[in-house]
């Protein structure tokens, strides 16, 4: 396996396939000096590398011997021609490309494809519009480079991923119900949520099953929130019915719904761009002109009954009063003299209320392409710190969601501004660090605040920020070390018992999936359990001996895996790809069924759907995707 990358996705992606699948991994990363440079730039430590078993080596020369358990690091600006070569790319059976830059994965994956057509390749691009092309065309160029070759036979595949996409739908729940945990992977929602006991010595609901045990110590202020490392008293991953009836007191994550939804709304909702009519006027404004409307249409009904001319002969002399272009009604009547003498008094207040009218709506069609302020009676919005990539991705589920939110971000050429602007997002332009940035995003009367800048330590400055403005604001933090992550945890709950406060790492939730898609599956998306991971998956079941010919309740490994649905369709009318979107129509539906009988007997022919650990996933499935190496 061959992992390129110039961040902490390459390094934990790396960590994932040694540590989980037991495999024999190159990784191919910058100089440590540019490196470090970069980790300093974006707050974070080396600490996952410096746990890492590293043979480091020059840029091309490498050793022909490398341990099996030991990482071998090829050191590298960009992963050129003759970089790939000396990593191994010739022989390897997967290659990742996780840069952050698209245009360097493109072409990466080009020269790879070319090096080795039978590669099979996980690359990671933030455009989904050149995603979605990119995997027809790299197959098309390994038929080019080795005519005649079968791509299926040989399971030579690309698989496009978004460690933003995937990361963004966990980052959103945490912000707006603090509890709730969604998958969507395009047309297939699991919903799932953390649930307390009734009351003590009880157990709660569990849904339609219980996907994790909480910490033990989830409710003592000075507990840490569960990772690898919790021992007993961590989260439990797929405990049995036994082990959740004996843990009585301890909050669960359960399963409540399994379904399939069509995302053309949203996209379209997302694309759309509608003018500002309604903001166009404001209240007062809007009061005046119907109140003068409101009067020439009187002085026109008067004048009509007072002259007894047809109406619209009135109102067409009516207005000529108001905007005195009639002649003076010197040998009228009284009451007409009266009433041209009112409507030339409502033509001198209508006037200044026209010239208002327009300046008011030619600044609000100038001000749609601009930036929205923070309205002042703002209250139980989301506070969004940063809009790079992730938060880009976590603005737009807000706004599917319908949920309010005001955007922080420092940088004005950042790319989630123009999603920002075309939504009409409030945003505040400024250093959340500085003073006044956060009170502007009106975060003293927020329901959430999610801090997912690339820097570790701004996002802490400013949780403690918006917890000195107000204390029991919930927080979510992108944090990158587990033991940094585990540490600020404990003491932002010692400090504020009552809020609550969520750390979320962007790469420990993408990793799994693109090592999953590297052993040649697709992971349809992932959910934190505290610190830890939770996997779903859709396999075959067939070639499996751990699920084929058995029941639903033997076919369940405790702390391992578990099946939670099933695909009814026939093999020939199943579709490929059990996350892909619906039709329009609606038609092409899989018969997804998630009340499943224990006493069910899996057939070969059947596709399941898996809740499983990383490691759980791999024992299932690792060996299974293994194929012969090229030579």
């Amino acid at each position: 396996m061959v992992v390129c990358g110039d961040d902490g996705l390459a390094r934990r992606l790396a960590d994932e396939l040694q540590g989980v699948y037991q495999e024999r991994v190159t990784l191919v990363v910058p100089a440590a000096r540019e490196s470090q440079a970069a980790v300093r730039r974006s707050g974070r430590g080396l600490g996952l590398l410096g746990r890492m078993p590293l043979a480091r080596q020059a840029r091309v020369a490498v050793r022909d011997r490398v341990p099996a358990r030991e990482l071998r690091v090829v050191e590298a600006v960009e992963p050129d021609e003759e970089v790939l070569v000396s990593a191994g790319v010739a022989g390897a059976a997967a290659l990742a490309l996780v840069y952050e830059d698209d245009e360097t994965n493109l072409r990466a994956a080009l020269v790879a494809r070319r090096l080795n057509p039978t590669l099979r390749l996980v690359i990671r691009l933030y455009n989904r519009r050149l995603g979605q092309h990119l995997e027809d065309l790299l197959d098309q160029a390994a038929i080019v480079a080795e005519p005649g070759i079968d791509l299926a036979a040989l399971d030579a595949s690309t698989t496009v991923l978004s460690d933003a996409d995937t990361a963004a739908p966990a980052l959103a729940a945490s912000a707006v119900a603090g509890t709730s945990k969604v998958v969507q992977a395009d047309g297939l929602l699991l919903r799932a949520v953390e649930r307390t006991p009734p009351s003590r010595g009880e157990v709660a609901d569990p849904g339609l099953c219980t996907l994790a045990l909480l910490s033990a110590t989830s409710n003592d202020p000075a507990g840490a929130e569960g990772a690898e490392f919790s021992g007993v008293h961590g989260p439990q991953l797929l405990p049995d019915d036994r082990a959740v009836a004996a843990a009585t007191g301890r909050g669960i994550v359960a399963l409540e719904t399994v379904s399939h939804i069509n995302p053309a709304p949203f996209r379209r909702r997302l694309m759309a761009t509608p003018l500002p009519v309604g903001s166009l006027f404001s209240r007062r404004l809007s009061w005046s002109l119907a109140s003068l409307l409101g009067a020439v249409g009187g002085l026109a009904l008067a004048a009509w009954l007072i002259t007894g001319d047809h109406p619209l002969h009135t109102a067409y002399i009516t207005l000529l009063d108001i905007f005195a272009i009639n002649d003076p009604a010197v040998e009228e009547t009284p009451q007409r003299k009266v009433l041209q003498i009112l409507a030339g008094t409502v033509g001198l207040l209508l006037l200044p209320v026209l010239v208002a009218a327009a300046l008011e709506g030619l600044g609000a069609f100038r001000t749609a392409t601009a930036l929205r302020r923070p309205p002042r009676r703002l209250s139980g919005h989301v506070v969004l710190l940063g809009l790079g990539k992730i938060g880009t991705r976590v603005l737009a589920r807000l706004q599917e969601l319908d949920i309010p939110v005001v955007c922080v971000e420092s940088d004005p050429e950042a790319r989630g501004l123009a999603l920002a602007r075309r939504l009409h997002v409030p945003v505040v332009l400024g250093n959340v660090t500085e003073e006044g940035v956060l009170e502007a995003a009106r975060a003293h009367r927020a329901h959430a605040l999610l801090a997912l800048t690339s820097s570790d330590t701004t996002n802490l400055e400013a949780a403690l920020s918006a917890r000195s403005i107000r204390p029991d604001l919930r927080v979510v933090l992108r944090l990158y070390e587990d033991a940094f992550a585990t540490a600020v945890y404990r003491t932002l709950r010692v400090a504020h018992p009552a809020a609550l406060t969520r750390s979320r790492s962007v790469t420990h939730l993408a990793a799994p999936a693109f090592a999953g898609a590297m052993m040649g599956r697709r992971i349809l998306g992932a959910i934190p359990v505290e610190r830890r991971v939770l996997l779903f998956a859709a396999v075959d079941v067939a070639g499996i001996p751990q699920l084929e010919g058995r029941t639903i309740a033997e076919s369940f490994r405790p702390g391992a895996w578990r099946v939670i649905a099933l695909d009814t369709a026939a093999p020939e009318e199943r579709r490929p790809d059990l996350s892909a979107p619906l039709a329009p129509d609606g038609t092409g539906q899989p018969a997804l069924v998630w009340d499943l009988h224990p006493g069910y007997v899996l057939q070969p022919q059947d596709r399941v759907l898996l809740a499983a650990t990383r490691r759980g996933l791999a024992e299932l499935l690792g060996r299974r995707a293994a194929r012969p190496r090229r030579m």
